[in-house]
């Protein structure tokens, strides 16, 4: 049985969790991103945050990959991401629940509590989560749940499919963090989910074999004929900076701009060898492929409202 209180919000600096292990150690996004060159339209949205807090502030999971950056605590993390957010001139944002924490949301939506009504979340949870669960979560303004295969999550793709009527009855989606070959294998099964998904960075591709992978090109299928949207994130975690390596694959999946969200993925968490961006370039770079404004428009703006209920 789960236990549901594990979902609700319970932030208390003063608790000190055993959190002393051996992983390594996040690393700190810059104080401030520098200036967009070009400014986004009002309304505009970062769908890819995560917000973690220090030590003492909430329970980290045992199968996480990473620990939080070392010296800031929830607070301090709270007022980066509103800089983030100032500086880039965003007024919403979603709230993705890092691995870090596994399946315990507190985090999250303390964040979704402290920063108010321009913000959604998307949690974790466990194959076993019951509606219970789904309710808290809903009512605590997580729009969907993700699936991450890439970093190890806490749910499986059996699990994702059983919790899939529940979700639709709740208006929440399921986003999907896998390989592209990977979402190519199940795009039958994705497209037939009953509630909206969302496919994260791009659906993984592997970059060397191109845009005209099968991988890729099932991604591209999937939101072009309207079953999933897509993200537009984590190039840098797919390509070195200027990330011209990854520009096909936005092209490719910009062409259906209804279907396309953008996010930083700030601040950057389990790197595995890429570098730390700065935000402020990656939506440069956004501006760069998306060059009119009715698509920025579509994919900063009105995607992200429908999906989210902004």
């Amino acid at each position: 049985m789960v236990d549901d209180d594990r979902d609700l919000p319970d932030a208390t600096p003063d608790r000190d969790y055993d959190t002393v292990s051996e992983l390594p150690c996040g690393m700190f996004p810059a104080d401030r991103p520098k200036v967009p060159s070009t400014l986004p339209p009002q309304g505009a949205c970062d769908t890819h945050l995560h917000l973690v807090g220090g030590k003492n502030d909430f329970p980290l999971w045992a199968e996480r990959k990473e620990d939080p950056a070392p010296g800031r605590g929830f607070e301090d993390w709270l007022d980066l991401l509103r800089t983030h957010m100032s500086t880039l001139e965003l007024s919403r944002g979603v709230i993705v629940h890092s691995t870090l924490y596994g399946d315990d949301n507190s985090v999250t939506i303390e964040a979704l509590k402290r920063l108010g009504q321009g913000y959604v979340g998307v949690g974790l949870v466990r194959d076993d989560a019951n509606e219970d669960v789904l309710d808290r979560l809903a009512e605590a303004r997580v729009r969907g749940i993700r699936l991450n295969e890439v970093f190890d999550g806490p749910l499986s793709w059996e699990g994702a499919k059983h919790l899939a009527h529940g979700l639709a009855e709740r208006g929440m989606h399921l986003e999907l963090l896998q390989p592209a070959d990977r979402i190519a294998e199940l795009s039958e099964q994705i497209s037939e989910l009953p509630c909206d998904v969302v496919i994260g960075h791009l659906g993984w591709p592997d970059i060397a074999a191109g845009a005209d992978a099968p991988g890729f090109q099932a991604v591209r299928r999937l939101v072009a004929e309207g079953k999933a949207y897509a993200k537009l994130t984590g190039l840098y975690r797919l390509a070195d900076a200027p990330y011209d390596a990854a520009a096909p694959f936005v092209d490719a999946l910009a062409a259906t701009p209804e279907r396309c969200l953008w996010g930083s993925d700030w601040p950057h968490l389990m790197l595995n060898g890429a570098s730390v961006p700065d935000a402020g370039v990656l939506l440069d770079r956004f501006f760069d492929h998306v060059t009119d404004a009715e698509r920025r428009q579509a994919i900063l703006v009105d995607a992200p409202a429908d999906l989210y209920g902004f």
